[in-house]
């Protein structure tokens, strides 16, 4: 009895020995986990601080105000006001002779060009729109706001230095005072910029926006989301519930589970050679986008709703095979339902990820510069992704806070979606 009553006192003692140490290291471990999780957040505000400083300035743009005479003679000598007449007009010169009447002292070819380039190549296809959608404009007098140059919006919000040597600056000292007589007048502005929302992609940073490619995005997700959802939670059906446990379902398992990992463009060149070289389909259109993207989602959804048919009690089934159901039955009408809000969680999820996909894409032709915006689904598009990948690369400053502001809108969308998982889950969830 003594020696069992030494043995255990001289166990306790050396577990207190060893305890600090131990406390010690799970302190440590704590405090490296803390850490590790202190820093993610740091590097996430970081992220989104960058992204947000560069690209909340895109979403205003600067006007400047015109007194634009809407001359007859100009527009529609003749008087017809006839359609192909009025597309036709220099409306470019009512901009130039607006210009001219708030400047009047700029005589010398090369100052009124300087002074001409203030405005945005678009502010005469803005003039073109206003008559076309109401001819009674012609003979009159408007004060109108119409957009300014890339080069003239980046200096009025900051990104462009006034005091840097002109010579490393595009805008010249005289477009510089031009601009601050028209802010004297109140007659240069910052706006909202609607176009940023409302126009397809263009070679100008100030007219160029994202409907387009936002267009595109859309019809691509829905061609994804009619041809996966169905398929996937078919053949996740048939695997969790009717198919027979043998070496060739298994290797069926397998590939599937190996294919959630298979890099994304992999995915792009079986389209490129599937559906555009051996099939020809149109290339750039949303229904090719759509096709790739759902080989490529078809995995995420098949694991997540066979994880939601796994999480359905056996009971369930068993109590419907009971009172005579057939296995379909059973199926169908007991088991399914139960498990469609974590199958629709899981292709949720995955067409965040498809939405934010470029490299297939860009294999099957949706790079293109396209400005016009898609109709359906075989007109060709672009995406917002591939978007933000064209417009990075383009050297125009103004470009780079459209960049951001795409990004912003695109990290918007996922936000959404991956909420809209959240609430489904949490809203149609069992607990067992």
């Amino acid at each position: 009895m003594n020696k069992t009553a030494s043995s255990r006192t001289n166990t306790i003692d050396q577990v207190n020995a060893s305890l600090p140490k131990r406390h010690l290291s799970e302190k440590v471990f704590r405090s490296i986990g803390l850490l590790s999780i202190m820093m993610s957040l740091m590097f996430l505000f970081v992220l989104f601080y960058t992204i947000v400083s560069k690209g909340y300035t895109a979403f205003q743009q600067t006007f400047i105000q015109l007194e634009v005479s809407f001359d007859e003679q100009l527009l529609d000598p003749e008087g017809t006001r006839q359609h192909d007449a009025l597309s036709t007009a220099d409306y470019s010169s009512l901009i130039k002779a607006s210009l001219s009447k708030l400047f009047p002292e700029v005589a010398n070819r090369n100052e009124k060009r300087l002074l001409y380039s203030l405005v945005s190549t678009g502010a005469a296809y803005q003039l073109r729109k206003r008559v076309m959608d109401n001819s009674a404009l012609i003979g009159q007098t408007q004060q109108v706001w119409v957009p300014a140059d890339d080069e003239v919006d980046m200096l009025i919000k900051g990104h462009t230095l006034r005091d840097v040597p002109e010579a490393e600056r595009r805008l010249r000292n005289v477009q510089i005072s031009w601009l601050d007589q028209l802010e004297a007048k109140e007659k240069l502005a910052l706006k909202f910029n609607t176009a940023f929302f409302t126009n397809g992609d263009s070679r100008e940073p100030e007219l160029a926006g994202i409907w387009g490619a936002l267009m595109g995005s859309i019809y691509t997700l829905i061609v994804t989301l009619i041809l996966s959802f169905p398929i996937g939670v078919a053949t996740a059906v048939y695997l969790e519930e009717f198919a027979p446990k043998n070496k060739w379902i298994d290797l069926i398992e397998v590939n599937i589970n190996n294919l959630a990992a298979v890099p994304s463009i992999i995915f792009g060149l079986l389209g490129l050679a599937v559906f555009i070289n051996f099939m020809s389909f149109p290339r750039s259109a949303p229904l090719v986008g759509g096709l790739v993207l759902a080989f490529m989602t078809l995995p995420t959804i098949i694991i997540a709703s066979r994880g939601a048919l796994r999480s359905v009690p056996p009971s369930i089934r068993e109590a419907a095979l009971g009172v005579g159901a057939s296995k379909m039955q059973a199926v169908y009408f007991h088991v399914l339902p139960l498990a469609i809000p974590g199958m629709l969680t899981g292709a949720i999820i995955g067409m965040a990820r498809a939405l934010g996909e470029t490299a297939p894409l860009l294999m099957i032709g949706m790079v293109a510069f396209i400005v016009d915006i898609p109709s359906d689904i075989f007109d060709p598009a672009s995406a917002l992704p591939v978007q933000i990948f064209l417009w990075a690369d383009s050297p125009e400053r103004a470009f780079v806070e459209r960049t951001s502001a795409a990004i912003i809108v695109l990290l918007g969308f996922l936000f959404v979606m991956n909420a809209l998982a959240i609430i489904f889950r949490k809203k149609f969830e069992h607990r067992w």
